[in-house]
């Protein structure tokens, strides 16, 4: 049933099925339940190629084919597959993996800061604040999304036992990355925002909807926190390899 609404965005249908679902090629693969979907670039198929990862399939799109592997960590298979950047295209891959049998995912990626956060520092999502597109297509309309509990719980063991610092923030999840104005980044401060991206909103509800499980990662790489100079640093390069590790031992702990 169709919730309408002046705004089109704000409208949201409670039937999960749709005209095309993910599954719809009807494709012979059947993915591991568990699951690290990152943005970490390069990252995933050199960790794939490093560790005898077997390619299962591929996701293929018009601006790029996403290879899916299966990787074995801790006595476990873990599918394992890059994130295209942006909530739709990640949510759009992410539905997908569930459909062929994912059902317990973490993603790891960086994140701009609006604080006076230095850069390669962990943290981990625990609220997201929807403020893109893709998110109103899996879930009714609202300003925030919580978490999965037993992602955080998982999340938080795993950097326990790495022995970092646990630090918990709402995010702010938008898809204006030209767009993050001087007052909107202050009204989002006011409403307790301390990091930004561009899909955590858009994959809690995708999960959400498919009764799946998942968690995100985050760390740190541009600042937003001086608003008259803005400063990319290193996109936090520095810490894909480790984020990556943590990715895999958060799955493994669920």
């Amino acid at each position: 049933m169709i919730m309408k609404n002046e705004i089109p965005i704000l409208e949201f249908d409670t039937d999960a099925t749709a005209v095309i679902m993910p599954t719809h090629e009807n494709l012979e693969l059947n993915l591991p339940k568990k699951a690290v979907f990152a943005f970490l670039g390069e990252q995933i198929d050199e960790y794939a190629k490093a560790h005898d990862a077997v390619q299962v399939g591929k996701f293929l799109s018009v601006t790029k084919d996403y290879p899916i592997y299966v990787v074995r960590h801790k006595g476990e298979d873990v599918c394992l597959c890059q994130a295209p950047v942006g909530a739709a295209a990640a949510a759009q891959l992410m539905d997908w993996l569930i459909g062929y049998g994912v059902q317990e995912i973490i993603t790891g990626g960086s994140c701009g800061v609006l604080g006076n956060f230095d850069e390669n520092v962990f943290l981990v999502p625990y609220k997201v604040l929807r403020d893109e597109g893709t998110s109103y297509h899996y879930m009714k309309p609202s300003r925030f999304i919580e978490i999965n509990a037993a992602a955080m719980k998982a999340i938080e063991k795993t950097v326990t036992e790495h022995g970092l610092k646990y630090r918990e923030v709402i995010t702010w999840t938008t898809d204006g990355f030209y767009r993050e104005t001087k007052e909107k980044v202050a009204y989002r401060k006011q409403e307790g925002c301390e990091t930004v991206e561009m899909e955590c909103a858009a994959l809690a509800a995708c999960a959400s909807l498919r009764n799946a499980l998942w968690g995100c990662i985050l760390f740190t790489a541009d600042t937003l926190a001086d608003v008259e100079n803005y400063d990319e640093r290193n996109w936090g390069l520095d810490s894909f390899a480790y984020a990556l590790e943590l990715c895999l031992d958060a799955v493994t702990n669920i």
